[in-house]
């Protein structure tokens, strides 16, 4: 049928015509309307009764706890629409998939705000009682946790919403507490000394997951070491069996031992604060990595700290970088040194001797071998401060240098240093100290300081505070991942790192690709995990040392399943809190052991110990957790490998020796239309709520489903007008579909085969939609799904089936087969495009389900995908509608240039001749109603040869039009110009609108 104007002077039969009618409106007004659908599914408990559904195989997504402690940002509701997505196509595919929310409540974000507020009131938080305090820090947690909740249902997210999980609860405090106490009682729990990552700021340990780097200008410094001795010193045998030299250096004769003690080996550093820590110095020892060399300086200018003609010990790399940093004209080589030669030269630390130095700096600096140095910056020999460094503190290990303790908790020198005594190296505010200065002000006062700069590079800040971090050496505790556990888990290996990398290798599947690499890589090359935090808020590591017992002892830890039981049941009634209670410790030791012999431990678990624990308060102990505690599904941002993750990972290790998940999906972050990482003071942040209050919230989940998430995700003001483009236009689609099954009876049905070949190629398409739409959603791909639905709605559907069945929709009698067959097939696409597409947008795909649907108890999200026959399928039927459609894509351009040109102005108008070459393509085209099909009111299909004149698509060969106008008058009902209008008893009528009338 054609949209062009009736003839007002003939009869009117627009009453006659079936025109759609729906109440399922054009414009969305999602903003205002997505409300009530929540309400609704929250009044017929939607979530609970999928739950009722028996027989089932389980699924769970096990959701990564959140932190409660602030309005959602877009990266949240990137991930909860992710999670969302997955638990809606998993259960509409026949599974029972449970998704139990969960939130972080412990740790240092919240304990900052409570303590920012008590600085605000001139209060301090160690004058408040310590259980008063958590109690505070509990009420905070508490009503960010309603906030963000009522945020996340906004999002359209289905779950158990009623009963989400809390890291506060008493019983998940208790079970983080039990998971602790298996690793005291497997032997993997130790105390060390060692540096850690160490917020100043916050005065506390940080993990590698709580660390964010940003750029920073440090100070830079080159410094002399001055050597004292040639000669073997207490390392030499040592340090000699690791230097890669193929060939063993003479003995030095005592000219060239007089010109080394001569000399300074030169370092770089830009920590100068880390010096008087400082208990080596570090060479390369390969001598295919890095030369070294003796140098002599050349032309000393003002300014500089340089003096003409001494002898620098150098990578000969680096010659002309620090010679340009020194200010001096050049450095002459005078000989080349070997690494066997670097191995026995004995150095003086550079404040050796200073005035007021105390004697703190009187000893003798060893040059030991490193293979973390490196000569791409600096001098090629590294300054080695065991207490302020992970290559360092390994380094002092190997050999046994000795530790230093001259950094306070709050990031000042310790008040007995000598020059420095009390200097803060972070100020409270976060801001440098004046350690920094001073360190470089006593080097150039001692002759030491050989040059100075500043360099801006990236270094790591606490992502809470926002403040520096520094390297500090404190007591710890550690889970040791390489030590040897035997608890009777070991099928994938004795220790926690074996079995992570097993478990990566052999039981996780991930989403992309690439994330097992990713975590492999980290957990593969990380350190022993700090679990220990010198705070009040989390909770505490439970367990007792003995007095006087040095960590190393045996007896040291107290190991007993009675205290721990003890210690369990007390958290599990109230709460961890109770371990700060006066008289707690002689609760549970009481009658057991000499609790006068023991002293309690009162640091705090690294939150990323919480909730990698998740697994077992969740998975394991609820009723709506797992049969195995595993979970089938972890999604989280990339950022997760080395969070919660690998948290995860390595916590289910440790208690219950495999991986607690089957499966991981990542996704990237989320960035402005320019690409750019989003910031408040850029003014470029996309606030959730601002999107929801514009357009609604299905169109944030259409912006989801239409990126690609495995990699960073763009969104803005152009990009989301887009994606409400694209929802329009498949609205346009669910609306033609509803408005034309107005009215529509069971009895109307018309069986597949009986069914025209046009509605048996959409048949067809939908089988093939079927295979691809289960198999999208199982592998996670939204974007796949999506675009694959789009297409069909917008090509397959409103281009094609649509634009040629309006005719018989409008303007059939109701007992055609012909309408009847369409009517049967819009019921089928309505009722498979809803469901397909509900998991995307719950709240479009319900409206449109409720327009058919008025059962007060109805809901889309209660239904599963429906079965598709078989049968249905039919590709020789598919690969002969293909050549049609080639076909009438010519027919259609050929058409559009006479429109263009104002000789037609619909394509009822024409009665094209249609040239073909392919004798199989024209049998196929005069089997069919080709003109229905083009939608003119008459078509001639011909083999014989084409015209030059003719039309021609070059991308469709074979194929030819000729433009000739239809012959007759226009039908006043179905405006196609047939001879035979006129000639009935309805007056302006064709015989099929005549025969409609009746």
């Amino acid at each position: 049928m054609c949209a062009d104007t009736p003839d007002t002077t003939g009869p009117d039969y627009r009453d006659t015509v079936f025109l759609p009618e729906t109440e399922f409106p054009m414009r969305a007004g999602l903003p205002q309307r997505e409300p009530g659908w929540l309400a609704r599914w929250e009044k017929i408990g939607v979530y609970d009764r999928l739950r009722e559904k028996t027989g089932r195989k389980p699924f769970t997504l096990h959701d990564g706890p959140p932190y409660a402690n602030g309005h959602l940002h877009i990266g949240h509701a990137l991930n909860k629409i992710l999670k969302d997505m997955v638990v809606r196509s998993q259960q509409m595919m026949g599974h029972d998939a449970r998704y139990v929310p969960g939130w972080d409540c412990h740790g240092l974000p919240i304990e900052w705000k409570i303590e920012e507020q008590y600085r605000a009131k001139g209060l301090n938080k160690d004058d408040v009682d310590v259980v008063a305090f958590r109690q505070e820090c509990r009420k905070f947690a508490e009503g960010w946790i309603d906030i963000q909740r009522d945020e996340f249902k906004r999002l359209g997210v289905t779950g158990n919403w009623a009963d989400p999980y809390l890291t506060m609860d008493f019983h998940a405090e208790a079970v983080i507490a039990a998971e602790f106490m298996k690793l005291l009682m497997n032997g993997t729990l130790y105390q060390g000394s060692k540096p850690v990552m160490w917020s100043p700021v916050e005065k506390t340990a940080l993990a590698e997951a709580e660390v964010e780097y940003h750029d920073h200008t440090s100070h830079t410094i080159w410094v002399r070491f001055p050597v004292v001795k040639v000669g073997a010193n207490e390392f030499a045998d040592a340090v000699k069996q690791i230097i890669i030299d193929p060939v063993e250096a003479e003995a030095a004769s005592q000219s060239v031992k007089d010109e080394l003690l001569q000399a300074s080996v030169v370092i770089w550093t830009t920590t100068p604060w880390t010096i008087p820590q400082n208990r080596a110095v570090a060479f390369n020892p390969s001598y295919a990595s890095v030369d070294y060399g003796l140098y002599q300086v050349v032309g000393s200018n003002d300014g500089s700290n340089a003096k003409d003609g001494e002898l620098l010990i150098i990578a000969k790399s680096r010659a002309d970088d620090v010679a340009s940093a020194a200010k001096i004209d050049a450095l002459e080589l005078r000989r080349d040194v070997s690494q066997v030669e670097l191995a026995n030269l004995t150095l003086a630390h550079p404040f050796r001797g200073v005035e007021g130095g105390a004697g703190e700096w009187d000893f003798d600096v060893p040059m030991l071998p490193g293979d973390h140095v490196t000569d791409d910056a600096g001098t090629g020999f590294v300054h080695t401060a065991p207490s302020h460094g992970d290559d360092d503190y390994q380094l002092g290990l190997k050999f046994g240098l000795p530790m230093t303790y001259n950094v306070e908790p709050d990031g000042s020198y310790r008040a007995d240093l000598p020059l420095f005594g009390g200097q803060a190296i972070i100020q409270p505010d976060g801001k440098e100290g004046p350690a920094n200065v001073s360190v470089i002000k006593q080097l150039a006062y001692a002759g030491a300081l050989f040059a100075k700069g500043k360099i801006k590079h990236s270094y790591p800040h606490s992502w809470r505070s926002k403040a520096p971090l520094i390297y500090r050496n404190t007591p710890q505790w550690f889970a040791a991942i390489d030590r040897p556990i035997e608890d009777g888990q070991g099928a994938y290996g004795d220790t926690i790192r074996e079995r992570a990398l097993r478990s990566i290798s052999e039981l996780v599947s991930f989403t992309p690709p690439s994330g097992k690499n990713r975590l492999y890589s980290m957990i593969e090359g990380r350190p022993d995990w700090v679990l220990s935090r010198q705070r009040a808020w989390g909770v505490p590591l439970t367990c007792f040392v003995k007095k006087g017992a040095r960590p190393t002892d045996p007896d040291f830890l107290l190991r007993d399943d009675r205290v721990n039981a003890r210690i369990v049941a007390a958290f599990e009634a109230e709460g961890a809190d109770v371990w700060y209670v006066q008289g707690f410790k002689d609760r549970v030791l009481s009658d057991l052991v000499d609790s006068s012999e023991y002293e309690q431990v009162f640091d705090v678990l690294d939150v990323w110990f919480d909730s990698g624990s998740t697994h077992a308060f969740v998975l394991r102990d609820r009723p709506d957790g797992t049969a195995d505690g595993l979970a089938d599904l972890y999604l989280e941002g990339t950022d997760q490998h080395r969070g919660w993750f690998h948290s995860s990972m390595l916590q289910a290790c440790g208690t219950r020796g495999r991986a607690p998940y089957r499966g991981v999906l990542t996704h990237g972050f989320t960035l402005d239309e320019k690409g750019m990482k989003m910031s408040k003071s850029l003014g470029n942040t996309v606030a959730p709520q601002q999107v929801i209050d514009e357009y609604g919230a299905d169109i944030l989940r259409l912006w989801v489903a239409l990126s690609d998430y495995t990699v960073d995700l763009r969104i803005g003001k152009e990009i989301l007008k887009g994606v409400a483009d694209s929802y329009r236009r498949l609205r346009n689609t669910m609306r033609f579909i509803l408005g034309n099954l107005d009215g529509f009876d069971p009895a109307e049905r018309v069986a597949a085969a009986e069914m025209p070949e046009l509605e048996q190629w959409v048949l067809h398409r939908l089988a093939e939609l079927d295979a691809e739409v289960r198999k999208g959603y199982a592998a996670y791909d939204f974007q796949g799904v999506f675009q694959k639905l789009f297409t069909f709605a917008t090509t397959d559907l409103s281009a094609v089936y649509f634009d040629i069945r309006k005719d018989a929709l409008y303007c059939d009698p109701p007992g055609s087969i012909r309408r009847r067959a369409c009517r049967t097939v819009l019921d089928i696409l309505y009722h498979r495009l809803t469901v397909w597409l509900a998991p995307i947008l719950v709240f479009t795909m319900e409206e449109a389900w409720l327009c058919r649907n008025a059962d007060e108890a109805a809901s889309i999200h209660l239904e599963d995908f429906p079965d598709t026959p078989a049968d249905w399928l039919n590709e020789p039927l598919a690969a002969k509608w293909a050549q049609v459609r080639q076909v009438r894509r010519v027919v259609t351009a050929a058409l559009e240039v006479q429109r263009t040109a104002k000789v037609i102005g619909a394509s009822l108008e024409a009665a094209p001749v249609v040239h073909v070459q392919d004798k199989a393509v024209l049998a196929a085209l005069k089997s069919v109603d080709f003109a229905e099909i083009c939608i003119t009111s008459d078509i001639q299909v011909t083999g014989d040869p084409e015209p030059a004149e003719a039309f021609r698509l070059p991308e469709v060969p074979g194929v030819a039009v000729v433009f000739e106008l239809a012959e007759g008058e226009k039908c006043q009902r179905c405006w196609q110009i047939l001879p035979d209008v006129g000639s009935h008893a309805h007056a302006g009528t064709c015989k099929r609108c005549n025969d409609a009338l009746g």
